[in-house]
């Protein structure tokens, strides 16, 4: 038979033939006098065979070297590999749905929902309203728990978490109020530092002591360079007043 009837009949293109001929993974008849290639049964058998590895997901390469061993061994560690690598596939994939199963649960999908599940739970928890500080503060928030490292994402969810509590939620509340009122105010009104104090003992020691440590990164410390350039005047000196106190408290 010829290339074109060996192709139809196993169901690929005389491209892919020339291709795998190309590659070794075929080997080439002999060509007649009239200069055509001659196929036989077995090429077809072997050019199934090369088909049906290539449809199990092996490279053309493990292919190559699977067919180079008599004896299988080489193919059923691929095939043992090939297997794991797709279990891990199938269960990231199911991961995957069931995070979007969640999503698609909730009765106010926003942007920020899309953020680790813990951090999602705690970010419904934390004052929002009409407050241009508290939104701020929120996509703050979510930037960081975006770029942290994936394995730190719950801890640092966890760091948040105590501001959840119904105490720390009204003091938190009525922090935040209080930070609105300073929107316009200068920076030496005498309610910044008494905001700042009282800012200071809402947040939890664990909170302080990854805040302190970040500002000693220079890495990560930039957040409160960038910070004190979004806020207003007596918004950004109740934070360096903070920053101070937290220092001093650590």
């Amino acid at each position: 038979m010829r290339i074109g009837e060996l192709a139809t009949l196993v169901g690929v293109s005389t491209r892919t033939v020339r291709h795998y001929h190309h590659l070794g993974l075929l080997p080439e008849p002999e060509r007649l006098a009239n200069g055509y290639r001659e196929y036989r049964l077995r090429d077809a058998v072997a050019l199934a065979r090369v088909r049906r590895l290539a449809e199990l997901g092996l490279s053309l390469d493990e292919i190559r070297d699977v067919l180079a061993d008599d004896q299988g061994r080489e193919l059923r560690e691929m095939l043992l590999e090939l297997d794991a690598d797709l279990a891990r596939e199938q269960a990231a994939i199911a991961a995957r749905r069931a995070r979007l199963a969640a999503l698609l649960a909730e009765a106010d999908l926003h942007p920020d929902s899309t953020v680790s599940p813990d951090m999602a739970e705690v970010l419904r928890g934390l004052p929002t309203g009409s407050s241009t500080f508290a939104e701020l503060d929120r996509e703050l928030l979510t930037l960081v728990a975006s770029v942290t490292d994936p394995a730190d994402r719950a801890e640092f969810a966890d760091l948040l978490r105590p501001l959840t509590e119904p105490e720390a939620y009204a003091r938190g509340h009525a922090l935040i109020a209080r930070l609105d009122e300073l929107a316009d105010a200068d920076p030496g009104d005498p309610r910044v530092a008494v905001v700042a104090r009282d800012l200071a003992t809402h947040l939890p020691d664990e909170m302080v002591s990854a805040m302190i440590a970040s500002l000693d990164d220079t890495g990560t410390g930039q957040w409160l360079v960038e910070l004190l350039r979004e806020l207003p005047a007596a918004q950004a000196e109740v934070f360096q007043l903070l920053v101070a106190q937290l220092k001093e408290r650590r």
